[in-house]
């Protein structure tokens, strides 16, 4: 497991590119045949990656960084896959996952294992862990059975439906918040005017980019914005104090996720474009 310390909101201002990048933006997922974690000093949340191929992957315990028995001993986990259909067995319970399929695995959990139906097109599975203080039942949600809401408008280029999984009306959980979102075609922004919510922090994984594409995630604070370029199967760390928006090539599709004090997916503080800088 990677450790990462992630700059304030003044440091931020003095950054190059490449210092920018390496702060914020998580590169180094969805390895093929390897289980991909990182933890951030932001609301302690361990953003991850796994890509079963020929065998089964486990999710590790890292006793150095997170000081427990299993993975999930004090922590809750969401999982997105992204990917071709596969299978996640949590304490020997298998749930199929097929792609943009969720699943909420709760504190206590303590065998969870990883693995794809075909070698040659792999799952590959979005993970997002916050500490709990209760548990929750471990719960799989498929895409189509997921809360759906349109928003958007040809006009300003940002249709897109919003795919929530784990929130207070759908999958209960600690403090995670997650789904995903998807752009319609001809749509090219995320989100704007843009936000901040300053109970929790967010991350963006950014997926369905076509190898050509690339996304400008823009970010800082509303008088200092600065952005990243971002390509296919990277995130994005969001802290509290900073905007989260985005605009692409072309259309694409994100997963969002988040953890603090507040689980109200409505909990925004909202940003008039005239204030951007």
């Amino acid at each position: 497991m990677k450790i990462r310390a992630v700059a304030d909101q003044v440091r931020y201002q003095r950054m190059t590119t490449a210092e920018l990048r390496e702060s914020f933006l998580v590169e180094d997922l969805f390895e093929p045949g390897a289980v991909e974690l990182l933890y951030s000093d932001v609301d302690r949340a361990v953003i991850g990656s796994i890509v079963p191929t020929e065998e089964k992957l486990v999710l590790p315990t890292s006793k150095a960084q997170l000081a427990s028995e299993y993975f999930a001993e004090r922590r809750e986990i969401g999982l997105i896959n992204i990917g071709a259909a596969g299978n996640v067995i949590v304490d020997g319970q298998s749930y199929a996952m097929e792609n943009c399929d969720g699943l909420y695995i709760g504190r206590g959990s303590r065998q969870i294992e990883f693995e794809s139906r075909g070698n040659s097109e792999p799952a590959r599975f979005f993970l997002m862990s916050y500490p709990a203080h209760v548990t929750h039942p471990t719960t799989h949600i498929k895409r189509s059975g997921a809360e759906a809401v349109e928003l958007g408008s040809v006009r300003d280029a940002n249709q897109r439906t919003i795919h929530k999984y784990i929130h207070p009306k759908g999958i209960a959980s600690c403090q995670l918040v997650m789904g995903f979102t998807e752009l319609k075609e001809g749509s090219i922004w995320n989100t704007m005017p843009p936000h901040t919510h300053s109970r929790r922090t967010e991350v963006y994984l950014y997926f369905n980019v076509d190898p050509a594409a690339r996304v400008f995630h823009v970010m800082g604070t509303p008088q200092e914005t600065r952005h990243l370029v971002v390509k296919n199967g990277q995130g994005v760390i969001s802290p509290s104090w900073s905007i989260h928006a985005g605009a692409g090539t072309r259309n694409y599709s994100f997963v969002w996720a988040m953890g603090g004090e507040n689980q109200d997916f409505d909990d925004m503080d909202r940003i008039a474009i005239e204030e951007l800088r």
